[in-house]
């Protein structure tokens, strides 16, 4: 049985609550992922994503001017626009039950966490790897 083990990114790049917007920007750009797990103390607290950075910066609820944007990206923090205390799964769900997730609630990654650690992430990039992967042996 094909497992998340088998398809996750080992050891994700994490973040703390209090990184800046500016700092994960940084972080998604260099490294080119586009969701963050966030760590307090090495525990998880949440998940940030290229969206949820997004929907804060153009936010059709808090208006505000271009000239803010610099403040936003200085000032607002991880925590304060992650999804907190997100859906995970184990090293050993199968990856089948995985993808469900993924696909059932539109989710572009789940952290994987094995005794309150979270030891990679599972992302809809990672499914499509290995399907291309799968349909070149063909």
């Amino acid at each position: 049985m094909l497992t998340v083990n088998d398809l996750m990114t080992v050891i994700p790049l994490t973040v703390a609550p209090d990184t800046t917007l500016r700092n994960v920007i940084g972080i998604m750009k260099s490294e080119g992922c586009r969701q963050l797990p966030v760590l307090d103390k090495g525990k998880l607290i949440g998940i940030i994503s290229d969206r949820d950075v997004r929907l804060v910066m153009n936010s059709p609820i808090v208006l505000h001017g271009r000239w803010q944007d610099e403040e936003i990206l200085d000032k607002m923090t991880a925590e304060s626009c992650m999804t907190a205390n997100p859906i995970t799964v184990s090293p050993d769900t199968s990856a089948r039950k995985a993808a469900e997730m993924l696909q059932t609630y539109k989710f572009g990654a789940l952290p994987v966490v094995e005794d309150d650690t979270v030891v990679g992430i599972i992302t809809v990039t990672d499914f499509l790897g290995y399907f291309i992967k799968e349909m070149a042996s063909d």
